[in-house]
């Protein structure tokens, strides 16, 4: 997108202007303690623990459950740095130690089953899972994940009935899930209802992992709602507890750019947290920023960064999403896009896998395809904003205008967590 371009939307939009936000929300002076930390208490300890365990399972190699214990240090490490070779590692632990115990340890089953998870494997998961759950012991842990892995694949009906069998109002894990649900069938107050029993629930027992967490999630659910102050104060939150918190500082960033309109400053925190944390995503956001600055060398070296680092074969098919939006703008990679679309399929049938290769169709001009991709996949059973988005496109160009145009609404409400960018492409539609 051009810079004229936005100049000129900012000139004739009334509603959402691309102008500074007239409420300022964040403090850079409140922030920068964060942005400036050179604590490293967390990382330390977290290679102490590696340490400590590797030592001990050196020294006595026949107490496999010292693995465990390695596993879980390594998946520290990896939320700590965004460091793929950590959950991989992590991996290679848990999948020693179901080795040596014929996989009949539910907890060691669950351990990597949530490795997989956080790996976007989602059906190696199920299988393990389904494994823990046939051994019956610490049975609700085993619903729980498997809540999780259904709702992950869009077994919705199966997901429910988990939810069910474990229904507590009084319990964290519990209302999390019932946040997630309510948030998936388009509910939002629901959701941002459960999630603040949830952090009450949090405060109460006092857990800093638990309750850096939920003030993380609510921060998002938040923004989505246009509470932008409340998103802000719980990122916020959440730096108290764990000031090198990147997905916190992103979050910040994220309210910088798309409510402020400050793409510089977010740039600034953003180029902070990069110093640290290594996750492909944080570059798509800068390259996004840069278009949205007019700044085509950047938004071009942050793209290129990116695509250098998702050829790492660790990734698998973590960014899968994000790679078929990337590539299908681009007529050259329009069949690669495709290929990774239809393995998303093949993952997880879900109606946002679905709304990739309809999106992946409409790009490549093949719209009466498309069209029928999301009216028998995605129309009526997802209220994600890119989806929808996508959709409204797709209907823009088979002609039912006044379908495009029903959903234009949602989507000029949605351009906070759209971004800025995206005024201007709903306003077309």
């Amino acid at each position: 997108m051009k810079l004229q371009v936005i100049m000129m939307f900012c000139v004739l939009a009334s509603a959402l202007s691309c102008t500074t936000s007239s409420k300022q929300i964040t403090n850079s002076e409140a922030y920068n303690v964060y942005l400036e930390s050179s604590d490293t208490t967390a990382l330390e300890n977290a290679h102490a623990e590696l340490n400590f365990w590797q030592q001990k399972l050196d020294k006595q190699p026949n107490q496999f459950p010292y693995l465990a214990k390695i596993a879980s240090a390594y998946s520290q490490l990896f939320a700590i740095t965004g460091d793929i070779k950590y959950l991989i590692n992590a991996e290679a632990s848990y999948l020693e130690l179901n080795d040596i115990t014929n996989q009949n340890n539910s907890g060691f089953l669950k351990g990597l089953a949530a490795n997989y998870i956080s790996q976007h494997k989602f059906k190696e998961a199920l299988v393990l899972l389904n494994k823990a759950e046939a051994n019956g012991d610490k049975l609700e842990g085993t619903q729980k994940m498997l809540f999780d892995v259904h709702l992950e694949l869009g077994n919705y009906e199966l997901a429910k009935g988990y939810l069910d069998a474990f229904s507590d109002d009084r319990d964290f894990d519990y209302l999390i899930r019932v946040a997630k649900w309510s948030d998936h069938r388009g509910n939002l107050d629901a959701a941002i209802k459960y999630l603040e029993k949830a952090r009450d629930n949090a405060e109460f027992s006092n857990v800093p992992s638990t309750k850096q967490w939920v003030y993380t999630n609510l921060g998002d659910f938040y923004g989505h709602h246009g509470d932008i102050e409340a998103s802000y104060n719980h990122f916020m939150k959440a730096l108290e507890l764990f000031p090198n918190d990147a997905y916190a500082k992103k979050g910040i960033a994220w309210i910088v750019y798309a409510h402020e309109k400050n793409p510089d400053e977010a740039l600034r925190i953003l180029n902070t947290v990069t110093k640290t944390y290594n996750a492909p995503d944080y570059y798509l956001l800068k390259a996004e920023i840069a278009e949205y600055k007019g700044d085509e060398t950047m938004k071009n070296e942050q793209l290129a960064l990116y695509k250098t680092a998702v050829k790492n074969a660790m990734y698998g098919d973590m960014y899968n999403a994000y790679n078929v939006v990337l590539y299908a703008n681009t007529s050259e990679n329009l069949d690669e896009a495709l290929a990774i679309a239809q393995t998303e399929i093949s993952n997880r049938p879900t109606p946002l896998s679905y709304d990739l290769l309809a999106w992946t169709y409409h790009k490549k001009g093949q719209t009466q395809q498309a069209l029928e991709i999301m009216e028998q996949h995605v129309s009526g059973k997802t209220s994600e904003p890119k989806a929808l988005y996508h959709l409204a496109e797709v209907y823009k160009a088979n002609g039912k205008l006044k379908q495009a145009e029903n959903l234009k609404a949602d989507l000029l409400e949605s351009i906070y967590e759209l971004g800025p960018l995206m005024e201007v492409e709903i306003n077309k539609i």
